[in-house]
């Protein structure tokens, strides 16, 4: 009776302690139990580093996804991104209530950026930005009935801003060949510019001059593909921020105080599209 005894007891232990192994090994290194199986090796910078960048799982289920290497530890990063929009109307007429539309504006902007991989497919790095924009509106007459029109000419604007931004990219890379991976863009920005709007009112010229200063937190996902060995396409797109301006004015040379304005975006952007070349080294 007692050796049946040891023996019943024998064949739970043998059973218990390599459960508990595993939900050990699970529980300590917080990865999948397949990972090893479909991970594999590579040389960077003469040190051997997996393929697979092991990350906590802080659900219940594995749902067999992974980060895999895309850029590694150590290189440096060195993109460029440009951007130039033109707009051009003469004698431009909309039905019958807008009239002799003569317009013309452009707007570029030039990005050089610079950021080190402080770790496996994470980087930090630096970003200067000059935006430039300019609009002139020759003349615009609106005639809706005989009591409602008016007519605008000689109106143009103009601004400039310098910007500099420190910012935080985390990539999850989609496959082992290191083509594709999505990211993630954390950004703090500070700018400063400067703007000045000129029009005509009953005869009288008036000049408007703005140098405005600006902070902002901006959070940009976007899509990063290697075209060649050391070069990649990315495109980014503003889908939220936060945003503090502040504005100083005058008109013919006459004070008109100051205004600071703030606010948020939740909602995805058209107008912060951006699209670039970067080389990492």
């Amino acid at each position: 009776m007692m050796r049946s005894i040891i023996h019943i007891i024998c064949v739970f232990a043998a059973l218990l302690v390599p459960a508990l192994a595993g939900a050990q090994i699970v529980r300590k290194d917080s990865v999948p139990l397949h990972w090893a199986e479909n991970n594999k090796k590579v040389i960077v910078d003469g040190d051997t580093v997996s393929m697979i960048i092991p990350e906590r799982n802080y659900g219940r289920y594995d749902r067999g996804l992974f980060n895999y290497l895309y850029l590694p530890k150590g290189d440096w990063a060195f993109g460029f991104t440009a951007s130039y929009g033109e707009l051009n109307t003469d004698d431009v007429q909309v039905l019958s209530m807008l009239k002799n539309v003569d317009f013309a504006g452009k707007m570029y902007s030039l990005k050089p950026s610079i950021s080190y991989l402080f770790r496996n497919n994470q980087s930090i790095g630096m970003r200067l930005n000059y935006t430039r924009g300019t609009a002139d509106l020759k003349s615009l007459a609106v005639d809706i009935d005989d009591d409602m029109n008016f007519s605008l000419h000689d109106v143009s604007y103009y601004q400039q801003t310098y910007e500099v931004a420190a910012f935080y990219r985390n990539y999850v890379g989609l496959g082992m060949e290191k083509r594709f991976a999505v990211f993630n863009e954390v950004s703090l920005d500070m700018g400063a510019g400067s703007s000045r709007f000129k029009r005509y009112y009953a005869d009288q010229l008036f000049d408007t001059r703005t140098n405005i200063t600006t902070v902002s937190l901006n959070f940009s996902p976007g899509l990063c593909v290697f075209i060649q060995d050391y070069v990649a396409f990315n495109v980014s797109f503003g889908v939220f921020g936060l945003k503090v301006r502040n504005e100083k004015q005058n008109t013919n040379g006459v004070d008109e105080g100051s205004r600071t304005t703030s606010g948020a975006n939740f909602r995805f952007n058209i107008f912060n599209i951006n699209f670039g070349l970067m080389v990492v080294i």
